[in-house]
């Protein structure tokens, strides 16, 4: 989650409200300065070094950053004759991303008759972010989309009495579970594996990648689809959750304190698959240089 995305603030469905005596616009679209030196590589060309780039918020999306002309290596931009129309922005006009051998159709952007109030990013190009084969902050990767300074992730211990229940069998009992506080969402608790009965979890298949936690591995429990999953190796931010496992409320019985859980209204999450180029060492590790 960041400003505009799952509950954020200027999220369709934010969980919050603005203390002011007239509604918000429907949309409202938020650009700033990203203050990070931002590179994107194609095949083995940086096409894009910027520290002048600037994050657009759009309701419902991954941050976008947009890069000034003077940023982007030359003759890597062909304009094709494919334009759109952004809903708030205007026309858009789109390019190949060309980079010796490597080119990408339909692969950046760029609004070209933009309203007044968007001049900030007046003449500046988009990549599109699955057709790069890596994007770093200094020399370190990053993945899943420009870094929002809104998303923030805290872990706390507690010693709350945590209960996991398919039918009448106890599948976890926790007086030591952590809970993970992520930006927007409802909190999420984890608990040792040591409270957990493994044999009551079967491994269930595909994971998923979180560009703030890593990889996750789900567990089907019983007759309940992936009720469970557990970063095993998660990235160094949230090293303390590695290998815990967390329950799904919606699928699983989970009282906290006798109180039972549920699914928060907007807590879904839409599934992230991994970046181009990304091996399984830094999907795991977070090792992103």
């Amino acid at each position: 989650m960041g400003l505009s995305w799952q509950q954020g603030p200027l999220a369709p469905g934010t969980v919050g409200q603005f203390l002011i005596p007239d509604p918000l616009p429907e949309r409202i679209l938020y650009a700033e300065p990203l203050r990070r030196r931002m590179r994107a590589k194609l095949g083995d060309t940086w096409v894009m070094d910027s520290e002048n780039a600037v994050l657009l918020h759009e309701p419902g999306r991954y941050p976008v950053a947009y890069f000034p002309p003077d940023d982007i290596a030359a003759d890597v931009l062909e304009r094709t004759g494919h334009t759109t129309q952004h809903r708030d922005l205007g026309p858009t006009s789109w390019f190949t991303v060309q980079a010796g051998p490597e080119s990408r159709q339909r692969a950046a952007w760029q609004h070209t008759d933009l309203p007044g109030h968007a001049k900030i990013l007046d003449g500046h190009v988009a990549f599109a972010w699955r057709a790069m084969d890596g994007y770093y902050e200094e020399d370190e990767r990053i993945v899943g989309h420009a870094a929002d300074a809104y998303h923030r992730i805290d872990i706390r211990g507690t010693s709350r009495h945590l209960v996991v229940r398919d039918g009448e069998r106890v599948v976890a009992e926790s007086r030591s579970p952590l809970v993970l506080y992520e930006s927007g969402f409802a909190p999420r608790w984890y608990v040792p594996r040591a409270d957990v009965d493994e044999s009551a979890l079967t491994p269930a298949e595909g994971q998923t990648f979180c560009p703030y936690k890593g990889m996750a591995s789900y567990y089907d429990i019983g007759g309940a689809r992936r009720a469970a999953w557990s970063y095993e190796d998660a990235w160094d931010g949230v090293r303390r959750i590695s290998g815990m496992v967390s329950f799904e409320p919606d699928e699983i019985r989970v009282d906290l304190d006798g109180v039972r859980q549920s699914l928060e209204p907007g807590q879904n999450v839409v599934s992230h698959g991994a970046d181009r180029n990304l091996d399984p060492g830094e999907a795991g590790h977070g090792r992103h240089a």
